[in-house]
């Protein structure tokens, strides 16, 4: 049987290039759908992607014409993991030191690299016919204004809102310039406060728009996380669903984990991970509890909360190791305190390998995120026998229950639960866990459910393809 074809559109993919969770699931999803569709992924061929490692071969070039100006495009592929790959070439987009600009700030010509990226998307729906196209995020979402806009296309599209804080808004005096016509310029497309915003191209032309949780897809209709557009999504809201990320059980198990000293299959497994981590970085104390946070430095991830709490949480019997980066204040003031206290560590920048092998160390997972769309981070930590220390927001309320209702009987992880995004309730919660801990029966019995939890794509890519089904009929 013939599958149907798909293009799936992001501005980051696993193992090319990556800055976040998007990337993660820019891998993971489509290699769970290429199953029932003949998946081909796009993404910008940045100049950090290693053409020759990953065998990326050119295989057509055109022309776009943007804004009245010719913009020379060409197009590589290569197959990895069974899936196809299509990258998109233009020095505009592509030849940069970052995929957005630097941790404090993007890139001003933005708008130009990804409306670009965006005509390049839809000019390969009118070259290989693709019955659905999914977009990612703001840097994809122009895309679906110019396949609505072009008769001669009978793609569907999908358009998913990765996190809603991060919309591409840009000033109107770019319109000509990405060659959008000013008619589009009302509260009904894409103006916002007197701003272009990208985001609302991909919520008011998709044919589906989707989130990565349940409880997003509720937040994000609400003042407190819509971030300016509840009232347009509200609009929209018929179209709109929440699908929850997954994880691939294939590159985070600790049990074939080449990154880790050892693998493990269980709580007593960790020993080795913990001691070597705990050498490396010269703690001591492999029988008190390890705290890791893994992530961005950003006002979203609770860094604030982070920080005002880990004077009080250095005073406990703990050690704790932080992973990331992100904006320099917070990179200052981590480091600061990672130099005042003997049991805190700050690695800062990002490593895929350091990453897994601190979730194989650590005995619990910081998260105190002030909204979390999806969030991976606690799917990997269960996976590696960490348990997640999480405000109860997102994604995060959709995956993590109440330690204290655990029992073994259900497909549920367990974690510590708090619900106001304060330092005392992180505090708290620290606490709380400390005293997990103790329990080492109760707690290894935790880890150890929690490990066999299914987060793979599984369940998730059959909503995913229920939705393209529909649009399909």
């Amino acid at each position: 049987m013939n599958k149907k074809r798909m293009l799936f559109a992001s501005s980051e993919v696993y193992p090319f290039v990556k800055t976040g969770g998007l990337a993660d699931v820019s891998h993971s999803l489509p290699r769970a759908l290429n199953e029932s569709y003949a998946v081909s992924v796009v993404l910008p061929l940045y100049s950090s992607i290693d053409r020759k490692q990953f065998k990326i071969k050119p295989i057509e070039s055109f022309e776009i014409a943007m804004g009245g100006s010719l913009y020379a495009v060409e197009v590589y592929g290569t197959i990895y993991e069974n899936v196809a790959y299509r990258f998109i070439y233009a020095p505009l987009l592509c030849d940069r030191e970052f995929l957005y600009g630097p941790p404090e700030c993007g890139y001003e010509d933005n708008a130009l690299r990804f409306g670009l990226f965006s005509y390049a998307i839809a000019e390969l729906l009118r070259r290989e016919k693709y019955a659905i196209a999914h977009l990612n995020d703001w840097q994809c979402a122009l895309a679906a204004l110019l396949i609505k806009e072009d008769s001669t296309l009978e793609t569907k599209c999908v358009y998913t809102i990765h996190n809603l804080a991060y919309q591409g808004v840009f000033p109107p005096s770019l319109l000509p310039q990405i060659g959008i016509n000013e008619s589009y310029f009302t509260m009904d497309a894409l103006e916002f406060y007197n701003q272009v915003n990208f985001m609302k191209a991909g919520i008011a032309y998709a044919d589906a728009v989707t989130t990565v949780s349940p409880t997003y897809a509720k937040e994000i209709l609400t003042p407190e996380f819509g971030c300016g557009l509840e009232g347009f999504l509200h609009v929209h809201r018929r179209k709109l669903s929440g699908i929850i990320n997954g994880i691939d059980p294939d590159h985070f198990s600790p049990s074939c984990d080449e990154a880790l000293v050892e693998k493990y299959t269980n709580a007593k497994g960790k020993k080795s991970s913990k001691s070597d981590l705990l050498k490396q970085l010269g703690l001591k104390g492999s029988s008190k509890p390890l705290f890791a946070f893994i992530g961005r430095f950003t006002h979203q991830k609770g860094i604030d909360i982070l920080v005002e709490s880990l004077p009080k949480i250095a005073q406990m019997e703990c050690n704790v190791v932080l992973l990331g980066e992100g904006e320099e204040g917070y990179r200052d003031a981590l480091a600061s305190l990672s130099e005042g206290y003997g049991n805190l560590h700050l690695s800062f920048g990002y490593d895929e390998v350091i990453s897994h092998r601190m979730y194989a160390a650590a005995d619990f997972l910081l998260m105190p995120s002030l909204f979390e769309p999806c969030g991976l981070n606690q799917m990997i930590a269960y996976a590696y026998g960490a348990v997640p220390i999480v405000n109860k927001v997102g994604g995060l309320a959709d995956t993590v229950k109440k330690v204290e209702s655990y029992d073994e009987n259900t497909p549920f992880g367990y974690g510590v639960v708090f619900t106001s995004p304060t330092s005392r309730s992180l505090v708290a919660a620290v606490k709380k866990s400390c005293e997990l801990y103790s329990d080492k029966k109760h707690f290894e019995a935790v880890v150890n459910h929690n490990m066999k939890c299914d987060f793979s794509w599984s369940e998730s890519a059959k909503a995913y393809e229920g939705i393209y089904a529909r649009l399909s009929k």
